[in-house]
């Protein structure tokens, strides 16, 4: 059976017109089948709490073997280097070079049986959701939901590359999820 626990839950912060002051990443570990796989690493900020998850669950970063990026930008990517056994997933069309990165091209991508890469474009042309299929349907959502707020109002990340995939990929994680995990912010029930 497929457990999760999320590592740390990630948070964004705004200045008065908008724009970001801060941002961390949720990250999560997924365990299935003797693998350990974490989603989005987020900041070195945040990597005290995630050592305290891993303190907590029993597992060593050194026991992660596959890290899944929904996206390369720096408050999903922050402690890579922290797992340096693993090997790193990220969806083509990046602009970031992650080193030894495998790169996957196709829309929909099975990393192991009940876990998926699935291309949700919009916030960035890379980004992707992971699709985990457990005692509920979960979806690691990254930035293409970065907030629940997003995904109650229908509004698209406000950072995105086009609107129009962005809305798109929100809808397709709202069909297949029953609990979604947003890029920055706690795990909500979709139904």
């Amino acid at each position: 059976m497929i457990q999760l626990d999320v590592l740390c839950i990630g948070f964004l912060e705004r200045e008065e017109d908008g724009s970001i002051r801060e941002a961390h990443s949720t990250s999560t570990l997924i365990r299935t089948g003797g693998r350990n796989i974490v989603v989005d690493t987020s900041t070195e900020y945040m990597w005290p709490a995630v050592k305290t998850s891993f303190r907590q669950i029993g597992i060593f970063p050194e026991d992660v073997d596959t890290i899944i990026l929904t996206h390369t930008h720096s408050d999903h990517v922050g402690n890579l280097k922290r797992y340096p056994k693993a090997k790193v997933y990220v969806h083509k069309g990046g602009k970031s070079e992650i080193p030894n990165a495998v790169i996957v091209e196709e829309d929909d991508f099975q990393v192991c049986p009940g876990v998926r890469m699935v291309h949700t474009p919009g916030h960035c042309t890379e980004e992707c959701s992971v699709f985990i299929e457990a005692d509920r349907r979960y979806v690691c959502a990254g930035d293409t939901i970065p907030l629940e707020a997003n995904l109650r109002e229908g509004k698209p990340p406000a950072l995105n590359t086009d609107r129009r995939l962005a809305i798109e990929s929100m809808d397709r994680i709202r069909e297949y999820a029953d609990v979604v995990i947003p890029g920055h912010g706690a795990p909500f029930m979709v139904r």
